[in-house]
């Protein structure tokens, strides 16, 4: 689909730092759950009328908590 939102090489290697590497079970690609995330917001949707292009909805919502809570204290 030509309306979904990825982010550029360039964009996410700047915020790989914050992602965390993969332990056990293969992680949905970041840049997937990102762009979703990214997405729902600014479309103002529920995470479960996310696009399944970006993942499931609870995966997005999963990650969004996580890494929400995870920059609480981290300034730019």
């Amino acid at each position: 689909m030509s309306d979904l939102y990825w982010l550029t090489d360039e964009q996410m290697a700047r915020r790989q730092l914050f992602f965390r590497r993969s332990h056990g079970r293969p992680r949905v690609d970041d840049r997937w759950v990102l762009s979703g995330i990214i997405f729902v917001n600014r479309s103002g949707l529920r995470w479960r009328d996310a696009l399944r292009d970006y993942g499931l909805a609870k995966t997005l919502c999963n990650r969004w908590k996580r890494w929400s809570g995870s920059l609480a204290g981290w300034s730019a």
